[in-house]
């Protein structure tokens, strides 16, 4: 099944679609996700960036709303696990530019998806700096899919760092991807397949 196709990418329009009861409800995490949400669906419903002429101003604005809850460094960083400190703080940079960028694109080359799906959300986990939402995105056919947001506090704010979805790390997938490529080649290799969207490089869809 193509989870980060098709879940990945409504993850944070569908945090606003939630089924809470009510001695879960409090949370910093989960609020501040669910602010973002709010802010994707205002966007999706926003009739000045509808239409395929939209398409750029719609994905610049997407960047804006996304870009603070998901921390695309500390997810660069553990994606690239222990490969991360043998390479240069200029290559490191470059790396999180174009590893952002991918998750991105994704993202947004896939916007449209969104098709009414709901979601339930499961318990909250806090500990010290650290904290993960559980939470099931429910099709029309009624197929349960689990979803775990993995995130970080960092300067007042949670992070999203890594997506877990159906026990398939997105973090965790990318850096196997990215070992294997790293066997074979070196470090700038790897990023002009980043850069070139290689289709050796993808999401975690098996």
């Amino acid at each position: 099944m193509r989870y980060i196709k098709t879940v990945f990418v409504p993850v944070i329009i569908l945090l606003s679609q939630i089924v809470v009861p009510a001695d879960l409800r409090a949370g910093a995490p989960t609020d501040q996700v669910r602010q973002t949400a709010d802010q994707v669906l205002a966007l999706l419903q926003d009739a000045r960036f509808k239409g395929a002429g939209k398409e750029g101003q719609r994905r610049d604005r997407l960047r804006q709303i996304i870009g603070p809850r998901f921390d695309f460094e500390e997810m660069a960083k553990r994606s690239l696990g222990a490969n991360w400190r043998s390479v240069s703080r200029e290559e490191q940079q470059r790396f999180v530019q174009l590893f952002t960028d991918l998750l991105e694109k994704s993202y947004a080359d896939q916007i449209e998806s969104y098709d009414g799906e709901k979601i339930a959300y499961g318990r909250e986990k806090v500990e010290q700096d650290n904290a993960e939402v559980d939470s099931k995105i429910v099709t029309k056919k009624g197929q349960e899919i689990a979803v775990n947001y993995k995130l970080r506090s960092a300067g007042g704010d949670w992070k999203v760092y890594d997506v877990v979805i159906e026990n398939i790390s997105l973090v965790n997938n990318y850096r196997s991807q990215f070992n294997r490529i790293l066997a074979k080649n070196t470090f700038s290799d790897l990023l002009k397949k980043i850069e070139a969207k290689s289709p050796e490089i993808h999401d975690a869809r098996t």
